[in-house]
């Protein structure tokens, strides 16, 4: 008697459980590639039955109205670093990340998650896990121990290692930096060999590069795709025909990820800043990596070369992929693809092409299977939106309902703009008094003290595994009472430095609403080097800097703190008064440290 449901139960705990149909009717469809016009398209479970439904519906089916929208796959944002906020890119949409570089463990259990068939909730992972650099080269600067390589010998059993924990592909760097900052670097042989070893493993070698000259290396050496492209100002036309005439005899797929190129070139996703319906799924400390970026200065005449450089890959008939690089300062998760689709259409892409370039292009790139198109049996991972976006790419950001395995993604939207319009009213009215004149350095023989917080301590490296030393004495000299601050920068690191910090918090990074303060004020005087004031905020990863210089006799500084992009003076972490990268011996002296209205 029991047998038979046992049976069930058994059933019951293996498999998913049932999901009701769902039929979008008279829906305008980009399946991936071409758009068809009032179709009706039936989802079954976790997969779609059937792209173009001409029968009678079951009674139990959920039926939503396509009239004037339109239905596509699922967004694929090719290029990320997906080490946090796991499930914001599928409030925008995008249910597939290809992550460049994360923690090995978040790769295995988002891979394990996946193959459960319990990743309804997070967007899809396909990972590198650790990239290929050099011991200080591009990638050791946060502070995550991975294992590095500088011959090309090394190459297989490296590679071998990375499959074994996981890596879907392989991803390789060939960053020298610049001329006043060098970054150690693969050298060709050991890019090459790193190449070679991934594919007799049958894996993709895809190479991160920042120049032209490292893009042709890369190309000639066999990588699959360049994961970026590269800022400047021009391209002399030869240089670019003979690239695009590499790029398209390599059949090569290429990243360009203007997101984070227009970051380094100091201009801000102004479109997606100025959308209230994407503000409002995104947290204060979400919003803050939006505000930042990697360029102190706007220079969007920087951008010219890489968008000249996409318009010609485009004409040629290259592969063309859209990734925003999140992660990095100036973007984020989900919200910065529908960025990078505008960007890419305002570089000559149509948007047909560009939707294509975010579906089912970066699927067959990377092989994915059943995702990425609108067809039989592959997964219901889908976007509805009003309006035509092969007309007007802008459509994307208007969005109806988004599945992921089928499952309706509305109810998780509809708690994140409750938890933001919440926040926005719980931090009204929260702002920390200022104490007189502003002042926060409290400096005295006994202690470098200050109004409040953990106050003044040293600031070095060390915790990123950096070997860089702070020492910190009261001076009082010429009616200053200040901290000395004597700072060895050593090698150790990708970008050591020493210095000093301010803690406003009670404990390490914890956030203080000091938004009252407009301004940051300082004496300063030393050694005639140059140095930097490093600023945080809550949700962001890497510190805004702006330099100074410590001259021989006592100067004033005054940086506005809107200088500090990206930080949020409302949720103020840290800030810090620092020697470096350059590594050396550096002395200053630090006083009358004021955070003011004006």
């Amino acid at each position: 008697m029991f047998k038979p449901l046992l049976l069930a139960a058994a059933l019951s705990a293996a498999l998913p459980a049932f999901a009701a149909t769902t039929l979008i009717r008279d829906v305008r469809v980009f399946d991936g590639q071409r758009t068809h016009e009032h179709r009706n398209v039936l989802i079954d479970g976790t997969r779609i039955a059937d792209p173009d439904f001409r029968g009678k519906p079951r009674a139990e089916t959920t039926i939503i109205e396509g009239k004037g929208r339109t239905l596509m796959p699922g967004l694929i944002d090719s290029h990320v670093h997906a080490y946090r906020y796991l499930d914001l890119p599928l409030l925008f949409g995008v249910t597939t990340q290809i992550d460049m570089f994360t923690g090995v463990s978040v790769m295995q259990e988002m891979t394990a998650r996946m193959q459960r068939g319990e990743n309804h909730d997070r967007a899809d992972l396909f990972s590198a896990g650790t990239l290929a650099t050099v011991p200080g080269g591009h990638g050791t600067e946060y502070g995550i121990p991975i294992p590095t390589l500088t011959r090309p010998e090394q190459a297989q059993g490296w590679v071998d290692a990375r499959i074994a924990e996981g890596s879907a592909f392989i991803k390789i760097v060939l960053e020298p930096g610049n001329g006043d900052e060098p970054t150690p670097s693969l050298d060709l042989p050991t890019m090459k060999a790193l190449v070679d070893a991934a594919h007799r493993r049958g894996k993709l070698a895809v190479v991160h590069i920042a120049t032209l000259a490292s893009a042709r290396a890369a190309l000639e050496a066999g990588a699959d795709g360049l994961v970026h492209l590269f800022v400047g100002e021009d391209l002399a036309p030869d240089d670019l025909a003979a690239f695009v005439k590499l790029a398209r005899s390599r059949k090569a797929f290429i990243i360009p990820t203007f997101s984070v190129m227009e970051s380094i070139a100091g201009v801000q996703e102004q479109d997606v800043l100025e959308d209230r319906s994407l503000m409002a799924l995104l947290l204060k400390e979400q919003v803050s990596s939006l505000k930042a970026s990697h360029g102190n200065t706007a220079r969007p005449e920087k951008l010219r070369a890489p968008r000249a450089v996409v318009k010609a890959l485009r004409d040629a008939g290259v592969t063309l992929l859209a990734g925003t690089d999140a992660g990095n300062a100036g973007t984020q998760y989900g919200a910065s693809m529908h960025h990078e689709l505008l960007s890419m259409t305002q570089a000559g892409l149509t948007p047909s092409e560009v939707l294509a370039a975010a579906t089912s292009v970066p699927a067959q790139a990377f092989r994915l299977p059943q995702r990425g198109r609108i067809a039989k049996g592959y997964k219901a991972d889908l976007l509805l939106v009003e309006g035509d976006p092969t007309a007007d790419i802008s459509a994307t950001r208007r969005i109806v309902e988004v599945w992921k395995d089928g499952t309706p993604v509305s109810p998780l939207r509809a708690s994140r703009l409750k938890a933001v319009a919440e926040e926005a009213s719980t931090q009204q009215g929260r702002a920390l008094e200022l104490p007189p004149e502003g002042r926060i350095s409290l400096f005295t023989q006994q202690k470098l003290g200050s109004p409040f917080g953990m106050g003044w301590m040293p600031s070095t490296d060390d915790f990123m595994g950096g070997k860089s030393i702070a020492k910190l004495a009261f001076v009082e000299a010429d009616g200053q009472h200040a901290a000395e601050v004597s700072a060895n920068v050593r090698p150790g690191f990708a970008y050591p430095w020493a210095g000093i910090a301010f803690i406003p918090g009670s404990q390490p990074m914890q956030a203080v609403d000091l938004s009252a303060a407009k301004v940051l004020r300082f004496r300063v005087r030393g050694d005639g080097q140059k140095y930097s004031v490093s600023m945080m905020s809550k949700g962001l990863s890497i510190p805004v800097n702006q330099p100074f210089t410590a001259g021989e006799g006592w100067t004033e500084v005054v940086m506005p703190l809107s200088a500090f992009k990206g930080v949020e003076a409302s949720a103020l972490t840290m800030i810090s008064f620092n020697a470096g990268p350059k590594p050396g011996e550096y002395q200053f002296q630090l006083a009358d440290v004021r955070l003011t209205e004006e």
